[in-house]
């Protein structure tokens, strides 16, 4: 994937344009069909040097791009954009939903005034919120501070503030139980890859089938392979494939046993089948390799 030179991305004022900061205030909210239908509900890649967005979408569809990172995601969630992401969206026609911007001081005041959880500033990430306790609580917030904001009255910064940090107060809630979750889920992940190199050392000469594995772990053969990709950047077929062919340069390197008596004792029903396995990884036949002193 080819990656875009920092420069070429168009470093824009406010959400979509070049224009300067449309209020005195230092936040800005509107529908995100007010701006994203005057261009055809596609935002095209851009960043912003000095604002932070946060969208809410109740419902639609969005595609959501951070640098070359493409998301395809559907509401209700909230979307966290900090100063510098680049990003573009693409919305569904149906898109409900409102985007609120942050000048640089409101977003850096807020950060320091809700630390640690306005951290959740810092950080480009989506959260969905379908079936989570933050959900109700933030459309209702969204709305509130939507509805402030069109209206000069009494207290209305401090309204404002305060809303806006219910709202990151929920959006970290969220963040946090997330982040939770993924790192339950690589533990586990990373339980399951070190029982899976257990099961690969005790059995390997037995030419084990990875669904034969998987089922020892209690997981399918295609999780069994997310994982050993993710976590060791090799498929659970390669990772069983290295520990086969270590033991047979090790045989064939420091023993005088026969090719015959290697693929035997690895597991190969025939020799042919073992030679064309050691071939298609290292290049050569096992009598070359040996021939070669194992090098």
């Amino acid at each position: 994937m080819t990656t875009r030179r920092q420069g070429a991305i168009p470093v824009f004022q406010l959400y979509g344009e070049t224009h300067q900061w449309p209020t005195p205030d230092l936040l800005h909210c509107e529908s995100i069909a007010e701006r994203s239908s005057l261009h055809d509900w596609h935002i095209r890649s851009h960043r912003h040097a000095d604002l932070v967005h946060i969208l809410h979408i109740a419902h639609g569809e969005v595609r959501l791009t951070f640098d070359d990172d493409l998301q395809r995601v559907r509401g209700p969630l909230l979307i966290i954009v900090p100063a510098m992401t680049v990003h573009a969206f693409r919305f569904s026609h149906d898109v409900d939903g409102h985007i609120i911007t942050l000048a640089m001081p409101l977003a850096t005041h807020i950060a320091d005034t809700l630390h640690p959880q306005g951290q959740v500033l810092a950080r480009a990430a989506f959260y969905p919120l379908a079936d989570q306790a933050e959900r109700v609580p933030i459309a209702t917030l969204v709305a509130q501070l939507d509805a402030e904001y069109r209206q000069p009255a009494e207290g209305r910064d401090a309204l404002l503030e305060a809303l806006l940090n219910s709202l990151l107060v929920l959006a970290s809630r969220r963040a946090t139980r997330r982040q939770a979750r993924r790192s339950r889920h690589h533990e586990r992940g990373e339980a399951h890859l070190a029982r899976f190199q257990q099961l690969i050392e005790a059995h390997y000469h037995q030419q084990p089938s990875i669904p034969e594995l998987a089922e020892h772990l209690g997981i399918s053969s295609a999780h069994l392979s997310a994982i050993c990709q993710r976590l060791a950047g090799r498929s659970a077929q390669q990772l069983l494939h290295e520990r086969v062919l270590l033991e047979a340069k090790r045989h064939l390197t420091y023993t005088n046993m026969t090719i015959g008596q290697v693929a035997e004792r690895l597991g190969f029903k025939e020799p042919a089948y073992f030679t064309r396995f050691f071939k298609r990884s290292v290049k050569l036949t096992p009598k070359a390799f040996r021939q070669r002193g194992g090098r």
